[in-house]
Formats: structure tokens, C-alpha cells, sequence
């Protein structure tokens, strides 16, 4: 049973001092580039990734907002292959990104191709001028070119704009020589994340609307593995304009279109408000990304992913009157909302900016998610009545818990600290001595703030970004209390027991909650890997990726074949490594896929044990397995292609593999591990084949017994179609 405890934080606020009188935070004006000619204004948004994937974090900005058409810009982290200091950035801009000019209201880094780097995608309103989204490509990885330098590849990369089984109007398209490039909107905030658990990283595409109306929906576009994206639109229901009417089908949601629908059965949904914020992440435990609709003049709305629970199909219910309590949101300027786990209990809890005021006076608020999706318990942030913009969370302090950053339009940015307690219980107090009242500007108009470690220091510094002519402030974390907290794996995905698959066959993806002390976007890099053992032999570890939100996905080979175990492990920049629960499940086949044979010649702990734990066959990995040999024990593995024996060698054993073969075989050397097993791995190539056998066999030096030789028994591998 959790005891959850609410503290009254203006008591807390009156009683208790910061935790420390240190000052957090150091404008850091030498490192960035200058101001004139003011490259960097009216900015809207910043976001952070490795660009060119030489170990530090990158800057863009998203720019042009109510001022008009700028471009979008990078600052370019000058360590690692620029060889200078990290930490220290320039504009490389004019190099490294397409030249357009733009109203951008977001930018966001995505590996939309899979290709292992870093693509963008901007987010822009047709405000002043008509305009859509565009697609950014990175030239390294898949496109053979230069790491971290961008080309548009817009018309590319959408799919069926405007034709049938798309929403969107035929008017609403923008073409070029007549070929559509993009369409229509009103754009304030795109987010990615696997919606469908297919491997690949999907749009959620926000719309608020001219002059934020709210009229225009709302889009998801589903990604085809090699980033190209087609509306996921399950009604089949097209716009006449660029407006959604009530009784519309709401396209990607179930039921029909409804301002501020109160259903929760699927019959109604809201898809079209002034939605300037969309938040992703498995909000209710199942595995899959939900989605919450933030709303500037309405009540931010939640949208439950049922793809976990109908078995595979895709779809979204309006959920927010059961989710919400009553009175979770007032006023308007509601520009904002994060998640992130502020009481250390495995789910997802809500920062709302703004979302408790009326008229011009706003206050930020915290949600406790109950395990289920189900947000109560509101808590107020002291202090927080201005009109703040974004909210962060970061541990400022390193002390494991999730801190709140707070962009602010009017006045300072502020900093407050989460008390959790580890005990279930948690509230805010706001920093008093930040720094952040150093800019020199009394009216900061910071629109957007990120975190991330952006001097190698161990701490997590900020990046805000300014509208009007006030640029960029880079606030220097400079308590330099270096992070010294493992991520946290709660949560594993089960999966029942399975029959071995063959060539064709798809692999069983698993998923995994992980949670860091750090921005959910800086742990979407965590290295992240999934540990297999099949029978208790570890056979390896393979690739997690980030599917959005706290969600990690792996993939199961199809034909492994005996009792396997696996689990996750994630790794932050810092080294600090967690490691969730294992799971197991029994994997089993009628297939003849391999035969043991022949003598072996025992070693000091009996027979060795040669085995093959999975099924060879085309564009799949065979793992052959030795067991029963003490630890660091030196070995040779011999491959044939046809057996022999056995034979009776001199001093090494009984060989069962053919003599005469033994010249043409594969000879792998190597030590077994701490558990007194090895296992050798290989890549089975397409078009092999069945009918077509290799046979194995392990010989040891075993050092327990005089160093004499033993050698396990033949193994014939079978290849299967």
C-alpha cells in the first residue's frame, strides 16, 4: 500500500529554506555567439541532440514566431570533432542548414529514417503568410554524406497529402511546379514517438488554428520505417477547408467531433482546439504512448493509445473527463504541460503550466498520476502566478529527484525543488538564490527552456530561448554536483510462451519504462540494451531505442529455442548504469533444427556441452553454445562441413568432425566467462537455403586437470528454410 501525503506548500514555503544558499545558475555570455546582428530572435523554441554524433549536445532554435519569416538556426557544440572546448558553441548555420525563412514555432530533433542520426522536423504557422511543416534530412548515416549537415527533403517525405484516405483538403496544399511539397497550418508543436510498436518513430502533428481559433484539427502521421509519413486517419474522412465541424468523424480519435466532449465511451472526441503543446508517454502502464493535448484556451485533453489492448490495432479514445479530476484547469494559457516522475513511484506525473488562473492571472500546477493514467491530487506551485511560457524538469541538484525549471514571459525564470522524500510523498518550494535574475533584461520573454550537460560538467545546465530581440540566455549550472544516479527500470514487458519461428518471420518486440534524473529528450539517449539468456547461457546483449516518452523497445529473436530470460539495462552519458527485473517465457519447436553426436572426451567437470539455442536460418542469428567448463578456460571451436568420427586425436580428444575438412573449417579461439560458458554467434545470410547442415565442435585446455584437452561432442546444425 503507497501513503501518499499532500503538504501544504505555502507552509512548506514559510518554513523551510532552499537546500542550499548557493547560487545554481551563471549567465554565460563568452560561449555563444554574439548577439548583433541578432541571428538568434523571436525565438520560439530549442531543442538539443548530438548532430554529429561526436559525444556533445548541439543547439537549434526554432525562430520567427509573431515577428514574421526568419531562419531556423544551429549552434554547434565546438568539442569533440571541432576539436575546441566544450561547451563553447558557434553559429554554423549558413553551412549546415537549408536556407528558408520561416514563422517557426518548433523544431525538433528525430531520427525519422532510422538511420542512426539526428533528422529535424520544424514546426511553422501560416499566421502571416501560408506555410506547413518541413522535413530536414541528416547527410550522414543512410544518405552517404556529410554527418550532421541538413538537407529539405519536405516533398520527399510526406506521403499522400490531400488524396484519398488523407483529411486534409486538396485547397490546403502547397505545391512547387506542381508537385505538393506541404499543406496548410497553423502549427505550434510537433512530437514523435512509436505510436503503433513497429519500430519507428511516428508525428503527432499539433494545430491550433488561425489567430488561435481552435477550428483546425489536430493530425497523426505514421512513419513507414524509412521516414515517410502517411496520415493515420482510420475514418477515411476528408476536410472540405481547413476546418473540422461538429458531428465530423474525429479522424484519428474514435467517435465523432465535439468541442469539449465529455464522453469517455469513444462516442465523441475533441481533436480541434488552440492545441500548442502535445505530450507523449505511456500514461496508463501498458506499454503504449498516450497522448495529451495542451490547449491555450481550452482544457488540455488525454487520449488513450488502445493499441496494447486490442492486440494490435492502432486507435485513440477520448479519455479526459475520467482522467481528470474536476477543476484541473481554469482561465486560459495553458501553453504548456511535461511529464515526468516526481515521486519516484514508476508512472508519469503532469506539470501544468498555467493551468490554474483566470484572465491574466495564471498559476502552475502538479498532477499525481495514480498508477492508471488517472491524474488527482493538484498541487500549486508557490509564486507561480506570472505568465510563464514552458516548464522543464531537471535535477538541478543531482540528488536523484526530478526540479522544475520555469521559462517565463513575464520576469525572471524560476527553479523550483521537488522534496520527495522517497517515500511516496512530494512537493515544491521555489529556489530563492537561482542566479536567473542576472540577464539584465526586466522583461525576459523566455518562450522556451531546455536542460542538458552542455559543458561536460556532470550537471544539467539550460538554454532559454527569448522573444522579441533578446537572443538566447545559456545558463551555466556552476554547483557542479556531478550526477551520480543510476536510471531506473520499473517495468518490463511480459510476453507468453512461443513457438520458434523460421526465415520470415518477424521478432517479438519487448518494451521497457525507463526513468532518469534528467529530461525525458537527454534520456532518450541513454545507451539501452536488452540481455537474452536462453537456458541460463547469456548469449548477448542487443540494441533498446527510444520509442518517445519513458518507453525503450528491443527486439526478441523470433527462433531462439529453450527457456529464456531477458532484461534491460540503460546507461546514462555519466556511466551510471540500471537494470530492470528479468522476464522469462518458454520458446519451444517440433522442428528437427539440430542433432548432437559422436563421443566428446570429458573435461574436470564431466562432459562438455555443446548446443545450438536457435534455429538456423535465413536473415537470422544462430547461437552455438559451450557449457560445463570452468571459468576462463582457453578454447577452440572447429566448423565443418561434413562430420567424421569420432576419432580418437592423441592428447586433445575425440574428434567428430571430418580430418579431411578440417583445413577448409572456421577456427575461433577464445576464454569461457565467469560461469564457465562461451558462445559463438553467426549472422545466417539470406538466401542460404535449407537442406544444408554444418557441424561443430569445442575443444578446452582445461586448466583444472594438468592442462590436458577435452572436447565436447559433435553438433550438426541443420539450416531450415
Amino acid at each position: 500500500m503507497r501513503i501518499h501525503v499532500i503538504l501544504s506548500l505555502s507552509a512548506v514555503f514559510l518554513a523551510l529554506a532552499p537546500s542550499s544558499s548557493a547560487q545554481i545558475f551563471q549567465i554565460n555570455t563568452a560561449d555563444v555567439p554574439a548577439s548583433p546582428p541578432l541571428l538568434v530572435r523571436f525565438g520560439e523554441n530549442v531543442d538539443f541532440a548530438d548532430v554529429d554524433l561526436d559525444g556533445d549536445w548541439d543547439v537549434a532554435f526554432a525562430l520567427g514566431g509573431d515577428l514574421g519569416n526568419l531562419q531556423d538556426r544551429i549552434w554547434i557544440n565546438q568539442g569533440g570533432l571541432q576539436a575546441g572546448s566544450i561547451g563553447v558553441f558557434t553559429d554554423e548555420t549558413a553551412a549546415r542548414f537549408p536556407v528558408q525563412s520561416k514563422t517557426g514555432r518548433d523544431i525538433e530533433f528525430v531520427d525519422f529514417d532510422g538511420d542512426g542520426d539526428v533528422d529535424i522536423h520544424t514546426s511553422n504557422t501560416s499566421t502571416i503568410s501560408n506555410q506547413g511543416n518541413h522535413w530536414w534530412t541528416n547527410l550522414g548515416g543512410k544518405q552517404a554524406g556529410s554527418l550532421g549537415y541538413y538537407q529539405d527533403e519536405t516533398a520527399q517525405r510526406w506521403v499522400g497529402l490531400g488524396a484519398a484516405g488523407s483529411s486534409i483538403a486538396p485547397s490546403q496544399l502547397l505545391l512547387s511546379r506542381g508537385s505538393v511539397v506541404t499543406f496548410i497550418d497553423w502549427s505550434g508543436d510537433s512530437d514523435f514517438g512509436d505510436l503503433d510498436n513497429d519500430g519507428d518513430m511516428d508525428l503527432v502533428h499539433a494545430s491550433y488554428g488561425g489567430a488561435f481559433g481552435g477550428q483546425v484539427p489536430s493530425r497523426i502521421f505514421l512513419n513507414d520505417g524509412d521516414g515517410h509519413f502517411e496520415e493515420f486517419n482510420p475514418s477515411g474522412f476528408q476536410l472540405l477547408g481547413t476546418s473540422i465541424q461538429p458531428n465530423n468523424p474525429a479522424l484519428w480519435a474514435e467517435g465523432l467531433q465535439q468541442n469539449q466532449s465529455t464522453d469517455t465511451t469513444g462516442n465523441f472526441a475533441d481533436i480541434a482546439n488552440s492545441t500548442t503543446d502535445f505530450e507523449i508517454g505511456d500514461l496508463d502502464g501498458d506499454f503504449d504512448l498516450d497522448l495529451i493535448q495542451g490547449d491555450l484556451h481550452q482544457g488540455p485533453r488525454i487520449f488513450v493509445n488502445g493499441h496494447t489492448d486490442t492486440g494490435g490495432t492502432l486507435g485513440f479514445r477520448d479519455r479526459t473527463s475520467a482522467l481528470f479530476p474536476a477543476g484541473y484547469v481554469s482561465g486560459s494559457g495553458h501553453y504548456e504541460q511535461e511529464l515526468g516522475d516526481l515521486d519516484g513511484d514508476g508512472d508519469l506525473d503532469l506539470l501544468g503550466v498555467n493551468y490554474q488562473g483566470s484572465l491574466f492571472s495564471f498559476d502552475d500546477s502538479v498532477l499525481e498520476n495514480q498508477g492508471n493514467g488517472q491524474f488527482a491530487n493538484i498541487q500549486v506551485l508557490p509564486n507561480s502566478n506570472a505568465d510563464d511560457d514552458e516548464g522543464d524538469f531537471l535535477d538541478y541538484d543531482n540528488d536523484g529527484d526530478l526540479d522544475i525549471y520555469i521559462a517565463a514571459f513575464s520576469g525572471n525564470d524560476r527553479v523550483y525543488e521537488n522534496l520527495e522524500n522517497g517515500s511516496g510523498s512530494y512537493s515544491f518550494i521555489e529556489v530563492a538564490n537561482t542566479g536567473l535574475g542576472t540577464h539584465g533584461n526586466p522583461i525576459n520573454l523566455a518562450w522556451d527552456a531546455d536542460a542538458a550537460d552542455l559543458d561536460g560538467d556532470g550537471d544539467y545546465d539550460v538554454m532559454a530561448i527569448l522573444d522579441v530581440n533578446a537572443g538566447a540566455n545559456y545558463w551555466e549550472n556552476i554547483l557542479d554536483i556531478p550526477d551520480a544516479i543510476a536510471p531506473t527500470i520499473p517495468e518490463v514487458e511480459a510476453t507468453g510462451n512461443q513457438v520458434a519461428a523460421t526465415a520470415g518471420s518477424a521478432d517479438l518486440p519487448v518494451r521497457a519504462q525507463v526513468y532518469d534524473n534528467a529530461p525525458y529528450y537527454v534520456t532518450w539517449y541513454n545507451d539501452t540494451l536488452l540481455e537474452i539468456a536462453v537456458d541460463g547461457i547469456v548469449l548477448g546483449q542487443l540494441p533498446a531505442r527510444s520509442s518517445g516518452g519513458q518507453i525503450f523497445r528491443a527486439e526478441l529473436p523470433s527462433n531462439l529455442v529453450g527457456d529464456v530470460e531477458y532484461h534491460f539495462e540503460s546507461q546514462d552519458e555519466y556511466g551510471n548504469t540500471g537494470a530492470s527485473l528479468s522476464r522469462n517465457y518458454n520458446s519451444s519447436t517440433a522442428l528437427n533444427y539440430r542433432n548432437v553426436y559422436g563421443l566428446g572426451t570429458d573435461g574436470s567437470l564431466g562432459a562438455l556441452e555443446v548446443d545450438a539455442k536457435s534455429i538456423a536460418t535465413d536473415g537470422k542469428t544462430l547461437y552455438v553454445t559451450l557449457s560445463n567448463t570452468p571459468p576462463s578456460t582457453f578454447y577452440v571451436q572447429f566448423v565443418g562441413l561434413a562430420a567424421d568420427g569420432p576419432i580418437a586425436v592423441p592428447g586433445f580428444g575425440f574428434s567428430n568432425l571430418d580430418s579431411g575438412n578440417l583445413i577448409s573449417s572456421l577456427l575461433k579461439l577464445g576464454l569461457t566467462n565467469a560461469n564457465g560458458n562461451a558462445v559463438r554467434s553467426l549472422d545466417i545470410p539470406v538466401g542460404i537455403g535449407s537442406g544444408f547442415s554444418a557441424y561443430w565442435q569445442f575443444f578446452t585446455l582445461d586448466g583444472q586437470a594438468g592442462e590436458t584437452w577435452a572436447s565436447s561432442q559433435g553438433l550438426e546444425v541443420i539450416f531450415l528454410p
